[in-house]
């Protein structure tokens, strides 16, 4: 059954590695910004859905001029899970007539003193037990698991080179990206490592931003200036383990919440991977790609390493992934990014980027032990 609900507007700042902005003015500005494209007024929003750590939901009501919050959520996921998540929550309010029209944002400042490292000090199991010894912070924790899907399936340093070097393709072809300087895998294997298998293009960027999203009953975006972005399916998955323990104490060090998230996501949509036309998945770091491709349904586990060599997540490719750079050339707005780009696919308005008839999108959100898979569609 087709989703009730859709996707109108959408609306980002800039990308930059450090801007002298508050985390809630960079929302309130993404959230002007995707109010408009959905040909809207401030005070047509009237729900509100926001994740941990977020400005509070009362104080962005207010500096956008909304007066009726009749609906207010906070997820319980934080980061990629968070924003592709929070559809769940908007999409229950509205098929519930909760609220006509829900604002989904999301706000980062890595430029903050200590940035993501600063997260992993506050616990203090791992300030006791990890940190004097040099196990933290994500790029020892990711390089480990690079390391352990090596040594279980095989994993070459120009497999983990073609996803970095495909996001930069794409990132080369989306105005505002952070990262547009030309990499092929030569550069690509000259780059210093970070934490071995991983060198600095495997990385996530550093970014200051936010970006953020209006969804609507589907009746109704189909009056407002864009097309929708019809909600065909959202699934949300946890992993029986906590987030102090996920990178460090895991039982399946390669396992994700994404292949539990992803079933749901297509039952709700009545799909299946062979129907999707491009896909935007959480890229902190390349292994993650990997993970999450075989998760969503298109390859075997230990298959995943293969399936992006040849170009086949590239400009052209069987499968384009992350068609605006992703988290490793264009910004890390933890997910949000990629809801914004996978409406414009399927809006046809991504110019050199644009992949062709893009009619079914899938956006992977994950937060360590946490996942949210959505699918997207144009209003066929």
């Amino acid at each position: 059954m087709l989703s009730a609900t859709a996707i109108a507007g959408v609306g980002e700042t800039q990308y930059a590695r450090r801007i002298d902005s508050s985390v809630l003015e960079l929302v309130i500005q993404a959230a002007r910004l995707a109010i408009a494209d959905a040909g809207l007024d401030p005070q047509d929003i009237d729900g509100f859905v926001t994740s941990p750590g977020q400005p509070a939901l009362d104080e962005v009501a207010v500096m956008l001029g909304a007066t009726n919050r009749s609906f207010s959520a906070q997820t319980t996921f934080v980061a990629g899970g968070a924003s592709v998540g929070g559809l769940q929550l908007a999409r229950l309010a509205i098929e519930n007539k909760l609220a006509r029209n829900v604002l989904i944002s999301y706000g980062i400042k890595t430029s903050r003193p200590g940035g993501p490292y600063a997260y992993h000090e506050t616990d203090s199991r791992k300030a006791d037990l990890e940190m004097p010894f040099g196990f933290y912070g994500q790029p020892v924790y990711f390089a480990a698991i690079a390391n352990r899907y090596k040594h279980e399936y095989g994993l070459t340093f120009e497999q983990l080179g073609a996803i970095a070097v495909a996001a930069r393709q794409w990132a080369r072809r989306t105005p505002g990206a952070q990262a547009q300087d030309e990499m092929t895998i030569d550069d690509y294997l000259a780059a210093p490592f970070i934490a071995n298998p991983l060198r600095k293009p495997d990385c996530c960027l550093m970014s200051d931003g936010a970006a953020a999203y209006v969804v609507t009953a589907l009746d109704a975006a189909r009056d407002l200036p864009n097309p929708p972005a019809v909600i065909r399916g959202v699934g949300l998955g946890s992993l029986p383990i906590t987030m102090s323990e996920i990178f460090t104490q895991s039982p399946d060090y390669l396992a994700t919440p994404a292949k539990k998230s992803a079933e749901m996501a297509y039952d709700d949509a009545g799909l299946k991977p062979d129907d999707v036309d491009f896909a935007e998945i959480y890229d902190c770091f390349t292994p993650s790609v990997i993970r999450q491709i075989e998760d969503l349904g298109f390859c075997d586990r230990g298959e995943g390493a293969s399936f992006v060599d040849e170009g086949r997540i590239a400009p052209g490719g069987a499968l384009p992934v992350n068609t605006h750079g992703g988290h490793l050339s264009h910004a890390y707005i933890p997910g949000a990014n990629h809801v914004v780009e996978a409406v414009r696919q399927l809006r046809g308005t991504r110019g050199d980027a644009q992949v062709p008839d893009a009619n079914v999108g899938i956006v992977a959100g994950m937060s360590a032990s946490d996942h949210a898979t959505a699918i997207l569609s144009r209003d066929l």
